[in-house]
């Protein structure tokens, strides 16, 4: 989905919830908010109708991608996390997305490396439920950035920064008129943020979304969870072929604590290039063109 660009923080932080206990577990993906702080000066503590009409051509831009743009590619991942950097050669089709882990720290994998990615990828191609829980989980994570994406025009005051003949820049902030319900975690975390929006002017399509974190965020008056003031937030996407909207870039560095001081955190810089239209229409497909890539010498 092209929207999964932006909404890379939803995919990028779904990651955290599975390692924290499950009555924290849907904050993390709110994180699409923790673009974050660049103080802003007086001029900028109103809305500009400017400005929220471009956010509001931007939404519509991207929901309207996400819903037309049946595009599925191929591209080298560049995956930097605490005690790995990773590269992997990603296949989309049109039953899901493979992806095989080709250097390791800087080297190519060892044979008993190479065999172990084989037995993955064969093994949840061969099976029905981790499929149908990719395929659940894929769904999940739409959903949630389609309505994270419906509140951004009202959820933040808009200021236009700068222009030029190719992007504008915005400033947000929340907005004290905004109120999420007490039960949609994802909302009121979101809406506590303030950070920075670059838009393509030809075609509105989101370019940059970064920042950092303004406060610390308290979840139960910070005994379920709390994360940490400073944190930071970038998602780069750029166009990749054909008018082709996609993530290239991700760098996500959060800290803080859920359920009696358990530590949390993401810290990743992912970086995809290579960008090619995808002819794997089925995972067998990429399978088998994964183990042909690995087969190489």
């Amino acid at each position: 989905m092209p929207w999964d660009g932006v909404a890379i923080s939803i995919t990028r932080l779904q990651r955290m919830r599975r390692r924290i206990p499950q009555s924290v577990a849907r904050l993390p993906a709110l994180l699409l908010a923790v673009f974050s702080f660049c103080p802003l000066p007086a001029a900028a503590q109103s809305n500009s109708p400017a400005a929220i009409a471009m956010v509001r051509s931007a939404v519509a831009a991207e929901t309207h991608a996400s819903h037309t743009d049946l595009s599925i590619w191929t591209y080298w991942d560049h995956d930097v996390t605490p005690g790995l950097d990773a590269t992997y050669f990603t296949i989309e089709t049109r039953q899901g997305t493979l992806r095989r882990m080709i250097r390791k720290n800087g080297r190519p994998l060892t044979r008993k490396q190479v065999q172990a990615e084989t037995r993955r990828i064969d093994g949840f191609v061969a099976s029905p439920s981790a499929r149908a829980k990719a395929s659940r989980d894929s769904a999940h994570d739409d959903a949630q950035a389609a309505q994270l994406l419906a509140i951004l025009p009202d959820a933040f005051l808009w200021t236009v920064v700068s222009r030029s003949p190719r992007w504008v820049t915005l400033h947000f902030q929340p907005n004290p008129r905004y109120s999420p319900p007490e039960t949609d975690m994802e909302a009121r975390v979101m809406s506590a943020m303030a950070g920075e929006m670059i838009i393509a002017r030809d075609g509105d399509r989101i370019r940059s979304l970064r920042g950092r974190l303004t406060h610390n965020i308290l979840i139960g008056f910070g005994l379920l969870a709390k994360l940490y003031a400073g944190g930071t937030f970038d998602v780069e996407r750029r166009p990749v072929g054909d008018g082709r909207w996609q993530i290239t870039q991700t760098h996500v560095h959060i800290a803080g604590y859920a359920l009696l001081f358990k530590t949390i955190g993401q810290q990743e810089d992912e970086v995809k290039t290579g960008w090619k239209p995808s002819t794997d229409e089925t995972l067998e497909q990429a399978a088998r063109t994964l183990d042909a890539l690995a087969a190489r010498p």
